[in-house]
């Protein structure tokens, strides 16, 4: 690792958040949501530290597969089922659990020469409007896979868009007893947001994604504050560079700073071909030597800017955080204008990961 931008992953801090959120749920059971290589982790780095977990949900077929070599035995639940039915062979050979949310999976269900049932998610529109049944299909739909051998255990599953607002599962939860109405069913409804604000959501299994890494489902780390919850992943970087400017210099491409008077800034290795979002403005946080200041300038492909004035110490070798313990990952994506998720799944594969 000659260049010092290195991203550390503390896996306690990872199993510490799993035990809040069956602190936060302790009626359900808990889907460790892993989609997106573990939200930009590595789902092979991170998977044994959320063994505790009663099961994995991904969207990936060759990510199950791995947990499967791995040795995970338990379940695994497919969040947008099986794209073709062409997968349907793979899904029985290694036991995965499917959503179903769409006329042509229950077909291809109804087609398919398996060895064994599968066990089904039934996908309820609740008024996201982007997968599932609408709520007066759900009964019609969940009849028709009761009657097929090759279905097993069936559970209803729904998504929240607006879990993040006090009011907002009120309306999808009118949609989703409309559709349960008459079934006796298992439920699966809770992202993280609704396993952290939403009791009354929580029914048999809860799905938690961003907040087991140590993020906020609303984007706004004061949310979580007092929740306990710590971020799993720091980049982390040094300064390989200084400049002193006088009144009037600019820093980096388009010119987009211009220094007031004269000030000490740290060139940093990193950049947006690591993962840092290059519409940064100047003044997004950052921690140096001790210290929160904030970059100055364009964030380039493989370096960023930073001022120095509260840090008259900081010079060549100081280590930066980019995000992590001291500077949130949420604080410098509500910078940037996106949310944490973005960043965490952004990071580079050319970043060195580290665990700790």
């Amino acid at each position: 690792m000659s260049r010092p931008v290195v991203a550390q992953l503390d896996l306690q801090a990872l199993k510490d958040n799993l035990h809040i959120v069956r602190r936060a749920a302790p009626a359900s059971r808990v889907w460790a949501v892993v989609k997106a290589n573990a939200y930009g982790h590595g789902l092979d780095r991170i998977w044994s530290a959320l063994s505790a977990a009663d099961g994995f949900a991904m969207l990936n077929l060759e990510e199950a597969i791995l947990l499967r070599e791995r040795g995970w035995k338990g379940p695994i639940l497919m969040l947008e089922g099986f794209f073709n039915s062409d997968e349907l062979p793979l899904f029985d050979k290694y036991r995965l659990t499917t959503s179903v949310h769409s006329n042509w999976q229950v077909k291809a269900l109804q087609n398919a020469k398996l060895h064994a049932p599968l066990d089904i998610y039934l996908k309820v529109n609740s008024g996201m409007n982007r997968l599932g049944f609408q709520p007066d299909r759900v009964h019609s739909v969940w009849q028709q896979l009761r009657a097929l051998k090759n279905v097993g255990g069936m559970t209803l599953m729904a998504h929240f868009a607006d879990a993040e607002k006090p009011e907002g599962i009120v309306e999808p939860m009118r949609h989703i007893e409309q559709a349960a109405e008459g079934l006796d069913c298992p439920r699966s409804l809770s992202n993280s947001a609704a396993t952290l604000w939403h009791p009354e959501a929580h029914f048999d299994w809860v799905r938690p994604g961003i907040i087991l890494y140590g993020a906020s489902p609303s984007g706004q780390w004061q949310d979580i504050a007092n929740s306990g919850l710590k971020p799993v992943m720091t980049l982390r970087s040094e300064i390989i560079g200084v400049q002193t400017l006088k009144a009037g210099d600019t820093v980096g491409y388009g010119s987009s700073y211009r220094a007031s008077g004269e000030q000490r800034i740290g060139i940093v290795a990193g950049g947006y071909a690591d993962g840092y979002p290059r519409i940064a403005p100047s003044g997004t946080p950052v921690w140096v030597d001790g210290v929160r200041t904030g970059t100055v300038g364009t964030v380039s492909m493989d370096m960023l800017a930073i001022d120095l004035t509260p840090c008259p110490h900081a010079g060549i070798g100081t280590p930066v955080e980019l995000w992590g313990n001291e500077v949130k990952v949420d604080d410098v994506a509500a910078a940037a204008g996106t949310i944490g998720y973005e960043l965490l799944t952004a990071l580079a594969p050319r970043v060195p990961v580290v665990t700790l």
